[in-house]
């Protein structure tokens, strides 16, 4: 199937809310988005492995004393959300992990608190050397996040590392939550690695600006998305868009 175009996308997505129809924000040979609840649309759920970065429970809140590259302070100047929906605490995260069940998956979170009950197993996402400034403590930046094995996953001995790093940057004009307009997007390269864990169809409930969709069909899987908020769907949208062009 063809593409549709971002412009065609977002023009729809808000006739689709109007008449109630659960159709696909974005659809093309490999990748499906919604726009919507991931709790009520519940395509996802047809996946075989799930991906996502959800809400952490934090209640994050951009810092006023951010700066870009230029020096301006973030909440001026650099048009990125300063904080994260949902993210007063992990329900959301916690009933799509339910629905989800027994099955492999692989979610995003904050090491000190709020992990999955049913973890098997942590990853360590080692944030690239422009990250994790503010929040330092005793010279030691805050730059490492867990990333959860949920599920029945296969037991073994030996493997690679379950530190897990990138080539990106994610502060400056050039870093990622600038490019796309989200706080938390995640490097392209760190979400392939994941979703080179398991075969199979990849789910993300929590897709923001699609990086894992754009992981799953750089490595020529398939993967169904849903995005809560609708700016962040239009540029997902537009990242498998260009992609596809």
């Amino acid at each position: 199937s063809r593409p549709m175009s971002s412009a065609r996308c977002v023009g729809r997505a808000r006739e689709r809310r109007r008449s109630g129809l659960n159709q696909p924000y974005y659809q093309d040979d490999s990748v499906t988005l919604y726009l919507g609840d991931c709790l009520e649309v519940t395509e996802w759920l047809a996946a075989d492995v799930l991906v996502s970065d959800p809400p952490y429970g934090i209640g994050w809140k951009a810092n006023p004393n951010w700066t870009n590259a230029q020096g301006k302070g973030t909440k001026r100047s650099s048009g990125i959300p300063t904080s994260i929906a949902a993210d007063g605490d992990t329900r959301a995260r916690d009933e799509a992990l339910r629905l989800w069940g027994d099955r492999p998956a692989v979610v995003f979170g904050d090491i000190l608190r709020n992990r999955p009950s049913n973890a098997v197993h942590v990853l360590v996402y080692a944030k690239p050397a422009d990250a994790g400034i503010f929040g330092a403590r005793a010279g030691r930046r805050k730059d490492v996040e867990g990333i959860y094995m949920v599920g029945r996953w296969p037991v073994g001995v030996g493997g690679e590392s379950s530190v897990i790093g990138t080539n990106g940057r994610v502060a400056g004009e050039r870093g990622l939550a600038k490019r796309f307009g989200h706080p938390h997007t995640k490097p392209v390269d760190v979400m392939e690695q994941l979703v080179g864990l398991a075969e199979g169809t990849i789910a993300d409930p929590f897709a923001g600006s699609g990086s894992t969709l754009v992981a799953a069909r750089n490595l020529g899987r398939k993967a169904i998305g849903v995005e809560l908020e609708e700016r962040y769907c239009e540029i997902a949208a537009r990242r498998l868009d260009q992609m596809c062009l």
